[in-house]
């Protein structure tokens, strides 16, 4: 590829990559449990020709420290001291599922901070704070991890697990790579911070231009639920992608360009 690898930079505590005109409009990128910055490169690639792009690794993932305690409320903290960090103003957030959490619970306390917001494959709720959901849940995903597997042995199949219809190689190779890598400790906080989380409240709340992008194979974020989720946010766009399972921008990354690219493309048009 032409296209040159975004640089690895380290600030205060979070490590990101980044790519593009710090000029231009910043286009930041948030991942999921089992992503990285690098999960993002492509997209950085893609947008960076017009954008200044940013991916994020998540407190706890790759060069960035861990939080003292985990919860989305203190993700969405740490998210706020990166944008200050970093130094952008108006950001367009792309946040894939617990990425879009954390960009939902940030959206109530910094509700103007953004330009527009994308919550791809994402929820404004996850199960129940305690009860037999919540102890079927963490059984599901940490019990293999008890049992003596480690992320790098689970990878594959959790991988196989998330992805729709005719992913694409290379996406599906750096997937692997990115949940592979993930530290235990951090997997496993992740997954407790998820249980519980609830912004169905907020979602009316929302005053920033909005996309939803789901994927119609995604069992996590099931489709149908985020085109409910999409009805109760002011200016949202709901767009849905055929065949696609949780991991849109590897699996189907010019189907997620293109999706993302005209979003972004109609901010700029109608709003500056």
């Amino acid at each position: 590829m032409s296209q040159p690898v975004p640089m690895t930079t380290r600030d205060g505590g979070f490590a990101y990559e980044v790519s593009g005109n710090p000029a231009a409009t910043s286009l930041i990128f948030l991942h999921g449990i089992g992503g990285a910055a690098r999960a993002w490169r492509q997209q950085l690639a893609t947008f960076g020709d017009r954008f200044h792009t940013i991916a994020w690794d998540m407190p706890g993932y790759g060069g960035s420290a861990p939080l003292g305690s985990v919860s989305i409320a203190a993700l969405a903290d740490a998210l706020q001291h990166f944008i200050e960090q970093i130094g952008v103003r108006s950001p367009i957030l792309v946040g894939h599922s617990i990425g879009g959490m954390v960009v939902q619970k940030w959206l109530t306390q910094s509700p103007k901070l953004a330009r527009a917001v994308v919550l791809a494959q994402t929820s404004p709720a996850f199960g129940k704070a305690d009860g037999d959901w919540q102890k079927s849940f963490i059984e599901s995903r940490l019990g293999p991890l008890n049992r003596g597997e480690t992320m790098n042995s689970l990878a594959p199949s959790l991988v196989k697990e998330l992805v729709g219809d005719d992913p694409d190689p290379n996406g599906m190779e750096l997937a692997r790579e990115c949940m592979a890598s993930v530290p235990e400790a951090s997997y496993r906080a992740m997954m407790l911070a998820l249980v519980g989380f609830d912004q169905r409240s907020t979602l009316k709340d929302i005053s920033v231009p909005t996309l939803l992008l789901s994927g119609s194979k995604d069992n996590n974020a099931p489709a149908p639920m985020m085109a409910k989720m999409a009805t109760y946010i002011p200016a949202a766009e709901y767009v849905e992608l055929p065949g696609v399972g949780h991991l849109a921008n590897l699996e189907r990354p010019d189907a997620f360009g293109k999706a993302l690219g005209r979003f972004v493309d109609s901010i700029l048009a109608n709003h500056g």
